[in-house]
This record gives C-alpha cells, structure tokens and sequence, in this order.
C-alpha cells in the first residue's frame, strides 16, 4: 500500500477566542505536517449556531496569522457542508448503521435517573434502536426524532496513541450517540469523522479531553469503511492553580498576548515546549521545532502554565529582534498611550531607541513605558527626585546642562563633557548619574547614561536639566 500523505488539522469552534490549549495543539499539528512534508488544514466547527459568532472566526483567524501558522487548506466552514453530513446519515440509516429515535427528553432523563438508582451507568436503554424480533413503540406524533447510531453493543476498541500509548475502552462503556440532532444538524462526534475522512486527515492531535470521544468517532469511521486517522492526545494545561485552562476558566487569548506586547515566535516556542521537547533546548526557531518536531517526545503528564517563564523567554527575543521591527510594534503600543510619532521617526529615531532598551525589557510593552520617556512627558518620581537631586549637586548638573548645549550631539562628545564636569566638582560618576537621570528620564535606574542623553536629544534635555 502507498503510505498516505501526512495531513493534520486544527479545528477549533467559533464559540471565543482561541485560547492557549488550542493554540498548542495547531502547533503541534501544524509542526507535524510541515517536518513530514505535509498538509495542515483549518476547519471552523460552527455547528453549535445558538453560540458561534463572526468575531469569533475573525479572531481565531487573526491568531492563526499572528502565531505564522500557515494552513494549506482552509478555513472549511462546517455548516457549509449539511448536505454532505445528511448524505452519509442517511447512508448509515440505509445500512441498518443508524436509525431515528423518537425519546422525548423527559423519557431519557427518566430512564437515566432509573439506572442511576439501580447503581448502573446512566446509557441510553436502546428503545428505539431496531433489531431482528423487537417491535419498536408507535411513533408518537409531534415528536421529531433525533438521529442515533448503531454503536457496537461488545467488544473493544483500541488504539495506539502518539502521546499515550495503547487504549483501549470497551463498546459496553459507551451508548448509541446522537449524530444528528431534532433540527438536522450533525453533532460534534459525527461530523469531525465525516471531515476528517473527507478532507483525508492522516493525524490528530487534540486535548486528552477528547479520548472519551475516540470510541464512538473510530466505530463510526469503521460503519462508514473510512481510514482511520492516528490520534495524539495531548495533556491539558493547568493554570497557576492547578485547573485545567479553558475558554471559561483562566485563560486568555492569544490575541491578548499579542496586545500585551509578546513577540509570535516567543509564544510559540514557550507553547511549543509546554508538553514537548528536545533534549535541552530552550530556545529555538519556527524552522528548529519543524526539524525536531517527529510526534515523539511528547508528555503524558500535564503542562503548567508559567507566565514567568513565558516573560523570560520574551525577553530572549526581544533581545535578539531587529530594531526596525521593534519600533514598529513599540509605535503602536505609543500611540495607545497617546503619543503618536510620525514616520521618520519610526524610522529613523525610534529603531535606535529600541537598541537602547531591549535589553532591559520583557515586552513590546515595556519597551514602549520606557520609551515614551524620550517623546512625552515625565514626572520625574518624588522619592528619587528627593534623594538624588540635592543642593550638593545641582552645581555639577547646571555647569553639565551649559557644556552640553554647545557639545556636539553624539555618545563620544557627551561622555567627554560628562567626564569634564566629574573632574570639575570632584564627583564620582554615581554622584552625578543619578540625578540627571531622575530630572531627564524621570528615574534612577537606565542604560548608560551618555546614551540616554544622545536619544533623548540635546534640547529636551537641556530643559529638563533646567528643573534641578
């Protein structure tokens, strides 16, 4: 047999964001086609109509983007594809593989509270299912029936995981699954292996949430003679308290990372190594993880979410980013703060303001806080103003103040003048650092001071200076 073509998919629902979870998987998926030279495709399950939304697929598609996961197919919109779903129900049904089911809701609760009582798992009891000799009850009138199907009633089912290894359920733990609903629509169980067999998906990875649905979805793609998929079931991540992340518990999105000023390739790899590694690597590329990225080496046990860890592993690529690319992200984060500079300055200024900076920040961010120093206004902090700018100095910063306005305006003059007027009051570099650093970046702590002053530019830092 000719081996098939690797195709993995991402498949989330437009009922929110898409949250970090999710994310992981269509990197994991997304990695695995792309080492295997393969296909990896997006599918939006909107078949939950009462709760999907438009902003919600807008955003998942923007996530998509942001994260540069790239998809070959896509997005396939489910309910787009009804008639393709009725057409294989209606298949099983011609096969004797699925049949109507005509329970009102209150006969089904009944019967599972009944079963509950007896000590027995709460299953549907097969009234409406056919069978050789059984007469089914008369077809109440009002009532439209739902879709069940024909579940094996024994044996197993088993299958060899990517993460967790061999499973296997038995057929008695799990009942005739709804796979279409009163109104026509497929559910979830359904209608992902009719996609899946469909749109050829050679692998799945997905939440281990989902391993209780694996039974019924490998007997449906068993009734219908379709290949089986391999399937991974990923660990799920716990949040700080050590609860599962969820679209309803904790988590939030990935477009909220992307505004709180991380950097695509930082996310991927801090998600990427949240379940999954390499030896000991930290740090690697997109391009990396493709190599590395085979199916192995994936944990069972559950990944915690650090968002310390997450912090540091930004600031390693703010670091390393190009200083261009920062101050374009760094100008959109200003002109949140109001600050809006015009483009020669983006272009120009801001890139070697980030230089400055970088290494100093975690966030796209932070590196805009700090930055805003060099084109808004300050409010140098009280204590430190208190503290550094004392009548002992203010001698030294105002004979600083009048040699650097007929200085040069470069590193080299200005640390020249900064060393003249050290020598000139008997100072030691603390001594005078300090407080020009409070009066013209409104605080103690920043880069090398010669620097500093070179970005912020000789006539705004004269003025400050002017405030000792």
């Amino acid at each position: 047999m000719t081996p098939r073509k690797i195709r993995t998919r991402i498949a989330p629902s437009p009922t929110g964001f898409l949250h970090l979870g999710t994310a992981r998987t269509a990197l994991y998926s997304w990695a695995y086609a792309r080492h295997f030279d393969g296909e990896f495709v997006l599918r939006i399950e909107d078949t939950d109509v009462a709760r999907s939304t438009q902003d919600s697929v807008d955003q998942i598609l923007a996530s998509m983007h942001w994260l540069g996961l790239e998809y070959n197919e896509g997005p396939i919109y489910q309910m787009q594809r009804l008639d393709r779903y009725k057409a294989v129900i209606d298949q099983l049904i011609a096969e004797g593989k699925a049949y109507y089911c005509y329970s009102t809701p209150e006969e089904l609760d009944a019967v599972r509270e009944a079963k509950k009582a007896r000590g027995e798992k709460a299953l549907y009891d097969g009234r409406w299912r056919p069978a050789p000799g059984k007469t089914l009850p008369p077809i109440p009138a009002g009532v439209p029936p739902v879709v069940r199907f024909c579940n094996p009633p024994d044996g197993d089912v088993s299958w060899d995981d990517l993460v967790k290894g061999p499973i296997t359920i038995s057929n008695r733990e799990i009942d005739d699954l709804i796979i279409a609903r009163t109104d026509g629509v497929p559910t979830y169980n359904f209608a992902v292996v009719v996609d899946d067999w469909d749109m050829e998906i050679s692998h799945v990875f997905r939440g281990d949430e989902h391993i209780n649905n694996t039974p019924w979805q490998i007997n449906i793609f068993h009734a219908l003679g379709a290949p089986l998929p391999q399937f991974g079931h990923c660990p799920v991540i716990l949040g700080d308290d050590g609860q599962k992340l969820s679209k309803r518990r904790g988590a939030v999105s990935v477009t909220a990372y992307e505004e709180g000023g991380y950097l695509p390739e930082a996310m991927l790899n801090y998600l990427a190594r949240l379940g999954w590694s390499h030896g000991d690597e930290e740090l690697f590329t997109s391009e990396q993880l493709v190599v590395w990225f085979d199916g192995t080496h994936l944990n069972k046990s559950p990944a915690q979410w650090d968002p310390v860890k997450l912090l540091w592993v930004n600031a390693q690529y703010i670091k390393q980013a190009d200083n261009t690319r920062l101050a374009g992200l760094v100008a959109t984060q200003l002109a949140k703060q109001g600050i809006t500079l015009d483009a020669s300055t983006i272009e120009t200024h801001l890139p070697q303001v980030c230089a400055l900076l970088k290494d100093r920040c975690d966030t796209t961010v932070a590196l805009a806080t700090w930055a805003a120093k060099f084109y808004g206004d300050i409010t140098p902090d009280a204590t430190e103003l208190a503290q550094h700018v004392t009548d002992a100095v203010r001698p030294a910063v105002a004979m600083l103040a009048e040699k650097l306005s007929t200085c040069a305006w470069d590193k080299a003059s200005i640390a020249a003048v900064i060393k003249e007027v050290l020598a000139a009051n008997g100072l030691k570099m603390p001594q005078l650092a300090m407080p020009v650093r409070v009066l013209v970046m409104g605080t103690a702590q920043t880069p090398s001071l010669d620097g500093v002053l070179e970005m912020c530019g000789k006539e705004k830092v004269i003025a400050r200076l002017a405030k000792a």
